[in-house]
């Protein structure tokens, strides 16, 4: 009988027993220096210090079950959002000579949101790379678009700490580019929120507005509900944060409206 077909995880795991080590203890710093090489590669940037990298893939649920873990990627995530929002301004600016300040704002608000965000961390397979607690990585974690969207912002705070703004940028350009050339042309797919304002002014219509109904699940990864109340109707979504789920809601009443008129 022919041997099983070696995969990538059973190639890890014989190298940590070839080494005389646990595969889930001591061999974790072995293989996710194998994660971090190849995560490297798809980003094009080479930490030198790698620390910033693995600090950046790791989950609070990760930390919360590991006494020797003493920080997550938080910290690094609130650089990151700084950091993504200043590269996008710059390269928006750069891109539409033309845009007004109130266009770049609002093509800016495209690519900084969680979806945007979650969609690139899928297309890299970020979600792999991540460390989770037990509890989070069995419950859909690594696939949960808050936690791909958070770990994408922690790695450009991290790709900062390690190597300043020349090395996000080189992250930010490897990236972000399919989402800089789609906002050159279009905005009003990426910010729903804007564009169903501006359609409600444009008919004198009551603006929209927008209400917390509910926060469920754990502090590390919430679930927000919003109602958004326009058009005497009202329109509720949710999402991993509030800013996402205030923008699905005015999604949905701008696909309403589609093929009706408001009173």
């Amino acid at each position: 009988m022919a041997p099983p077909p070696t995969t990538q995880a059973n190639r890890r795991t014989l190298y940590c027993r070839r080494h005389h080590q646990h595969p889930h203890r001591q061999c974790r710093s072995v293989l996710m220096v194998m994660s971090t090489r190849l995560l490297e590669k798809t980003i094009g940037y080479r930490f030198r210090r790698k620390k910033w990298l693995e600090l950046a893939l790791t989950h609070p649920s990760y930390r919360h079950e590991n006494s020797d873990q003493l920080e997550d990627n938080q910290r690094l995530e609130y650089l990151g959002d700084a950091v993504l929002g200043l590269l996008a301004a710059h390269a928006l600016y750069q891109r539409n000579p033309n845009a007004t300040e109130g266009e770049l704002s609002k093509l800016r608000s495209g690519i900084t949101r969680d979806e945007t965000l979650a969609n690139i961390a899928e297309t890299i397979d970020l979600g792999r790379h991540l460390r989770f607690g037990k509890g989070e990585a069995q419950n859909g974690g690594p696939s949960r678009k808050s936690n791909l969207a958070d770990a994408l912002e922690a790695l450009l705070g991290a790709a900062w700490k390690d190597g300043g703004q020349r090395a996000a940028q080189k992250v930010f350009d490897n990236l972000f580019p399919a989402v800089i050339n789609k906002t050159s042309n279009t905005s009003s797919d990426l910010n729903p929120k804007g564009t169903l304002q501006e359609y409600t002014q444009q008919h004198s219509l009551p603006q929209p507005t927008y209400e917390s109904i509910a926060t469920e699940g754990p502090d590390h990864s919430p679930q927000h509900t919003i109602h958004v109340h326009v058009f005497d109707k009202i329109f509720s979504a949710t999402a991993g944060s509030k800013r996402e789920a205030e923008q699905r809601a005015a999604e949905q009443a701008l696909c309403s409206i589609q093929n009706e008129s408001p009173r």
